[in-house]
């Protein structure tokens, strides 16, 4: 056990009894995290820049040479990368951070969107692009846990409000641990919206944010067709778990978001209502895969065996802190 420098347990960031852990611990986050985390992060344009210009599964759909298993394999490095941030200690959370900022050092481009050439250019180090790729990483697990997560034998259910200022307020540590300035981090829900409306232009629709500003190309598209054509017997199983997370339950998970996320989106009226719909309707296969031999498979196939082994260790942590709080 890691130890702080006046010898009291080092748990992280965040750490047992902390809301961020409540939230991020509980099997339907573990399942769904990094399928909201998709919806909500693209909907950022400089975000969904970099991962048209610059990410490596983009890169390989241009060259022809992208399979199912890679999108599959890249979705499993987004949770293995951030387990350690969000359930090691210290030391280990600002070396993964240092890390992707390494990473990301390469992620920058003149053009946004094409089609709105006024908002410039995105560079994924900068404060800006860092903030809210560390916001829309948390808040989007808010929301699929009080979408989804059954819990004290009741149907999935919106927090107090002082807990999820509290959320907010734990959230504020990852973003700092990314070197944002303090004067434009939030930590409540109310300081979070206004943040929303300060950067409204950067998360509006746009139907030409996902062409390739050097071919005019549907980025995923040109990845759809690079996959399919690479299509081999051995990618099947890949291909499921790879549908589940980025396909399958995409309506659903834009009913889990806000009415103004899904504008963002380009849901019009009707599809927006059917997506509120569908997030209720999927509640019964929800509730099935948070039991534990279909989570266990989940965190086995999408964490990887040391995210698994951080994941029950903290639940172990954590149930033990909440238990002394009641007590």
């Amino acid at each position: 056990m890691s130890l702080t420098a006046d010898g009291t347990p080092d748990y992280g960031i965040f750490g047992p009894g902390s809301e961020v852990w409540e939230v991020l611990l509980h099997p339907a986050t573990i399942v769904f995290h990094n399928s909201i985390q998709s919806f909500m992060q693209t909907i950022y344009k400089p975000i969904e820049a970099g991962i048209r210009d610059r990410d490596p599964i983009s890169l390989k759909g241009r060259e022809g040479t992208l399979t199912f298993f890679d999108s599959f394999e890249r979705l499993q490095r987004n949770a293995g990368m951030h387990a350690p941030m969000w359930l090691g200690d210290t030391e280990t959370a600002e070396k993964m951070a240092k890390h992707l900022r390494t990473i990301h050092r390469r992620v920058a481009g003149d053009i946004i969107d094409v089609g709105e050439p006024e908002l410039g250019g995105y560079a994924a180090t900068d404060s800006r692009e860092v903030m809210w790729a560390a916001l829309t990483e948390m808040h989007p697990m808010l929301r699929v846990y009080e979408a989804f997560a059954f819990r004290e034998g009741k149907l999935p259910h919106r927090l107090p409000s002082e807990a999820r200022d509290r959320f907010m307020g734990e959230s504020a540590r990852y973003v700092r641990l990314h070197g944002v300035p303090e004067d434009e981090i939030p930590t409540t829900m109310a300081q979070l919206a206004v943040l929303y409306e300060k950067y409204d232009d950067l998360f509006r629709h746009s139907s030409t944010m996902k062409l390739i500003p050097e071919t005019g190309e549907d980025f995923e598209k040109v990845m759809g067709k690079a996959m399919i054509k690479n299509f081999h017997i051995t990618q099947i199983r890949a291909i499921l778990p790879l549908m589940i997370q980025a396909i399958i339950f995409n309506l659903p998970m834009a009913g889990v978001l806000s009415g103004k996320a899904r504008r963002a989106l380009g849901l019009g009226r009707a599809r927006a209502g059917l997506a509120v719909l569908s997030s209720k309707a999927v509640l019964p296969i929800v509730w099935l895969m948070q039991q534990p031999p279909i989570e266990r498979q989940f965190m086995r196939l999408m964490w990887g065996p040391d995210g698994v082994m951080l994941i029950e260790s903290a639940r172990r942590l954590h149930r033990d802190a909440m238990a002394a709080q009641s007590s």
